[in-house]
């Protein structure tokens, strides 16, 4: 069973931004377009939970910054950010009991979303949010489970997962502009230029979704995906990507 969990928006209009200028938010369109994130993820065969906004932190809908899920262990984030730590201790009841959890701890800082698994292969963007003490505890909580650590400088763009998200657990599509698509070998597919933020993208079982980019949104599709665009319009004037807006992860079977 895939879960996702999301959390409604809080006043996006204080939002943390780092790469770009402010510009009013429309919430009554901002949560038309999260209910159907949501319906969109449903169908796909997700089971959401949906959780309250946090009126204090206008950041809360980004609920992927909070917590890496993976089969073995729960990393649980220090975020970049110090306005958005708060978001932590509301998260934590809400991830799964059915595994053993990690906390980062100080001086690491990190945010899920400059976390990239691809099969037994973890990219952890060091960015303004990210630094590599955090790289370095994730390496030595994951180490036991067989997955390899790979921390990927970048300076263009908020989170790693603005520039490459996986497709799959042996794909991924990357901005090459952005980022060098020698960091995963053959394994790629680079999205189209003229397209910046066409790198990120949400796969639930075998539909990717997509929030920019229709000549990248063809060519996912021309390797064998069920593609689906979802408006994210206005959670993006707060920097968000698709993966952004939820905390993906599986159950596990015993």
């Amino acid at each position: 069973m895939i879960h996702a969990l999301a959390r409604l928006p809080g006043p996006l209009d204080r939002a943390e931004l780092t790469h770009i200028d402010r510009v009013a938010v429309d919430m009554e369109k901002a949560l038309v377009q999260h209910q159907a994130y949501r319906a969109a993820l449903t169908r796909a065969g997700a089971q959401v939970t949906l959780l309250p906004a946090l009126a204090d932190h206008p950041d809360c809908c980004f609920v992927e910054d909070t917590a890496v899920i993976l089969p073995e262990v729960t990393i649980v984030t220090r975020p970049g950010a110090a306005s958005r730590r708060g978001e932590i201790a509301a998260i934590m009841p809400h991830l799964p009991a059915d595994r053993p959890q990690i906390i980062i701890t100080a001086r690491g800082t990190i945010d899920g979303g400059d976390v990239m698994v691809v099969g037994r292969d973890i990219f952890i963007g060091l960015t303004l949010r990210t630094n590599a003490e955090a790289v370095r505890q994730v390496a030595d909580a994951v180490a036991a489970f067989g997955y390899s650590v790979t921390g990927v400088p970048l300076a263009t763009a908020l989170h790693l997962k603005t520039a490459v998200s996986a497709l799959a657990d042996d794909l991924v599509l990357v901005n090459t502009d952005w980022l060098d698509p020698a960091i995963f070998g053959r394994r790629h597919i680079a999205s189209v230029g003229g397209e910046p933020f066409a790198g990120n993208s949400l796969t639930i079982g075998n539909t990717v979704f997509h929030a920019t980019g229709e000549r990248t949104l063809a060519r996912i599709a021309a390797a064998g995906f069920a593609v689906e665009f979802l408006d994210i319009s206005e959670f993006a004037k707060a920097e968000a990507g698709l993966t952004c807006l939820s905390l993906v992860y599986q159950s596990i079977l015993r």
